[in-house]
């Protein structure tokens, strides 16, 4: 960051109470997620939001562009809190959210800093889902109260504090439930290594799967099967066929689908692997077992939609089957796990350029795009409403989510996160930021 860009943060944010904030959130995530909710609907009262709660039932949600297999749902009813500061319905309004759920609590004895004490430590702020997502759901709130205390007229801005994960899909509830906004922002750290100089403005779509692959043992009472291996179908053999098949169809999508700024980043704007292969168990290598289970992922740009990558996955899948003796009368089975299309906001649409003004005023520095977010919460209100969204948040790391501890938040960009996220909201709100 340019020198003063710290000092920019200290003046415009009081930065004790901010973290304070923060650190109470933190100390709260002990006693649950309940605990979390009461003090972010306290706040968002106290600033002059007409606060609401939400109960809801995540497998109950019509969602769009998103499908998972009921094992992967979340069955838990769950409650979302949101809080609508008034405004000008003749001026531009504003939806953010934030997830107040973290990571299952374990294995915290590997930690070095008590996980919900919040401790301040070389910059760093400390705590149990501290960057996923309480900074967020702290921004929201801070940037909320600053704009409630401009006096300016503003048109409405919302924010809501929405479980997300293992599907909760507490964003996706609310927007079928009819919360609506001109433009929408997602505030969450991330690990890139960064933190304020990016903009999430793009999250590329993304598929798992799996493709069964039946084989035949040869017929033999015998338990050991390598004299006879010649007399069965391996189903390992037949799986590698159809991996091959995967793998042309991944090199032959790179060249044909485009997206310049992911390409820019990792070289082809899709990508297809092969992850794993289930078959048989180790120290019985002298049998052949029935049946062989290959599990893969998909990412691809918000240009397709993921119907339209099954089925080149499916057809790919089908023309290597068909090729095959054994495989063409006995086909192998694909199986989709989960699936999000993705979304993108344009660099000249006015919620970036109102977004990337903010992130220069705060720091000095004119942000990028992250194009590498795939499956990115930004895409549910584009998604699911028609509201465009784009994400930020501050520097983060070692995030309990990646099995990591010792997660925290970079003190001073949480600072200028809370700043750039106040000045979007009055800078949109008002009408500097347009409506498209």
């Amino acid at each position: 960051m340019p020198e003063g860009t710290a000092q920019v943060a200290e003046t415009e944010t009081d930065a004790g109470a901010a973290i304070a904030f923060l650190r109470e959130l933190i100390a709260a995530q002990a006693d649950g997620e309940a605990q979390v909710q009461q003090i972010i609907a306290d706040r968002l009262a106290a600033a002059g939001c007409d606060v609401t709660t939400h109960d809801y039932d995540p497998g109950a949600v019509p969602v769009v562009g998103e499908f998972a297999q009921d094992g992967a749902r979340n069955g838990t009813r769950r409650r979302a809190v949101v809080g609508t500061l008034p405004g000008d319905d003749a001026l531009p309004s504003l939806l953010m959210f934030a997830h107040p759920d973290g990571e299952p609590v374990a294995g915290t004895d590997r930690w070095t800093h008590d996980p919900f004490a919040g401790e301040v430590d070389g910059g760093r702020i400390y705590g149990w889902g501290v960057a996923d997502d309480l900074a967020g759901c702290a921004a929201a709130v801070l940037a909320i109260e600053k704009a409630a205390a401009t006096g300016k007229p503003m048109g409405r801005a919302v924010f809501a504090s929405t479980p997300s994960k293992r599907y909760a899909r507490g964003v996706a509830a609310l927007l079928h439930d009819g919360l609506t906004a001109d433009a929408a922002l997602y505030l969450h750290p991330a690990e890139s290594g960064v933190g304020m100089r990016e903009i999430k403005a793009l999250a590329s779509g993304h598929l798992e799967f799996t493709v069964t692959v039946r084989g035949r043992q040869p017929d033999t009472t015998e338990p050991g099967h390598t004299a006879f291996s010649h007399l069965s179908e391996n189903p390992v053999t037949k799986a590698i066929l159809i991996h091959d098949a995967l793998m042309a169809l991944a090199d032959e999508r790179a060249a044909r689908v485009r997206h310049p700024l992911i390409e820019a980043v990792v070289g082809r704007a899709t990508n297809l692997h092969v992850s794993r292969m289930q078959c048989g168990e180790l120290r019985k290598f002298g049998r052949i077992v029935d049946t062989c289970i290959l599990g893969g992922a998909v990412s691809f740009p918000p240009s397709e939609t993921y119907r339209e990558v099954q089925e080149e996955v499916e057809a790919a899948v089908a023309k290597a089957a068909e090729a095959d003796p054994w495989l063409k009368d006995n086909p192998p089975v694909v199986d989709w796990i989960t699936g999000v299309t993705g979304a993108e906001v344009p660099d000249d649409h006015p919620l970036y350029v109102t977004s990337a003004g903010a992130v220069s005023a705060v720091t000095g520095e004119a942000p990028f795009v992250n194009a590498m977010h795939t499956s990115s919460d930004i895409r549910n209100p584009a998604v699911e409403a028609g509201i465009p969204c784009v994400g930020l948040g501050c520097l983060s790391g070692d995030l309990s989510q990646n099995d990591r501890h010792d997660e925290w938040v970079d003190e001073a960009d949480f600072l200028r996160m809370v700043d750039v996220t106040a000045r979007i909201v009055t800078d949109w709100c008002s009408g500097a930021g347009s409506k498209e």
